[in-house]
């Protein structure tokens, strides 16, 4: 049972982490204007797999990331056959055909994107689906780690106020991706942009992260009072994560948006994503474990 455990376990990390990785890579494509460092796919260039020395730079990280990609495909390929052959269970079985199914479809609209001539529409769309994943593999990686949830133990108030931010994470991810489409950061010299009002859209960006600051630490409260322990420590973390989010968006805006605090903004964005999929699934204790009301209130130090 523990080689069976710890092999799901290593298979599940490597989704998620490879998940988040090809984000960065993805960011760096982006950020150098290497988006056309490959002009066809899957070829390189009409006449090559691989860049061409004429492509210099640009060519060389654009082929990188897509070999990212085809390590991120394998990686979701094992943790399918791992899953299947362990008799992980309908749940993460599911869960792993998914990351695999939607990984190909992320690679389809990779080449749609290079030969749209990086379409922001198509670029949000092919980033946005990387968050999808990144939450898909977190609720994967907490199954294979943590278990099956238990019984229900917080009430629905609390359960509401958790979903409502998760709902604006997504709204604040969605309202970025539009303002990163109307930015300087194209992925290459001549790609368009959507048409909107970077200046503006910085502010609309910047509401429903508020927004998000003040669900969060609604939700650090309630469960400093309620609990359970472990949905306080990833409350905590996603409380962390979003200040310094905050704090990385300001400074990039006010420095005129520098790739490297761009391409950190992008990054912790997918961290987020992940972090707050675990505060979602630590409101309920995992099966088996001590989950009455009375004893996950007393796990925090305070009475109901």
């Amino acid at each position: 049972m523990l080689e069976r455990s710890r092999g799901l376990a290593v298979a599940a990390w490597a989704t998620l982490v490879s998940q988040i990785i090809i984000v960065g890579t993805g960011g760096a494509v982006r950020l150098t204007g290497s988006g056309l460092g490959c002009s066809e796919w899957p070829n390189c260039t009409p006449e090559s797999f691989t860049p061409v020395p004429e492509q210099g730079i640009h060519g060389i990280i654009e082929f990188s990331n897509r070999v990212w990609g085809g390590i991120v495909v394998a990686i979701a390929v094992v943790m399918l056959v791992v899953a299947i052959w362990r008799h992980a269970g309908r749940t993460i079985v599911t869960l792993s055909a998914l990351v695999l199914g939607l990984t190909i479809l992320q690679a389809l609209i990779g080449a749609v994107v290079v030969w749209m001539s990086l379409r922001p529409d198509t670029v949000g769309i092919h980033f946005y689906l990387s968050v999808i994943l990144v939450a898909i593999s977190a609720v994967l990686t907490w199954k294979v780690v943590v278990g099956p949830a238990g019984p229900r133990t917080a009430p629905r108030w609390q359960a509401m106020l958790v979903h409502a931010m998760t709902l604006v994470l997504a709204v604040v991810i969605f309202v970025g991706v539009l303002t990163t489409g109307s930015g300087p950061h194209a992925g290459d010299g001549g790609a368009a942009r959507n048409g909107l009002d970077p200046a503006v859209m910085q502010h609309v960006h910047a509401w429903p992260g508020y927004a998000l600051l003040a669900l969060v630490l609604a939700v650090v409260v309630v469960a400093i009072r309620r609990g359970p322990r472990a949905h306080l420590r990833w409350s905590l973390a996603l409380l962390a994560v979003i200040v310094v989010q905050i704090a990385v968006g300001i400074v990039q805006s006010n420095l005129g948006l520098p790739i490297l605090l761009v391409g950190i903004h992008m990054l912790l964005s997918v961290i987020t994503t992940a972090i707050g999929a675990a505060a979602v699934l630590s409101l309920r204790p995992p099966k088996g474990a001590d989950a009455s009301p009375e004893r996950a209130d007393a796990s925090v130090g305070v009475g109901a």
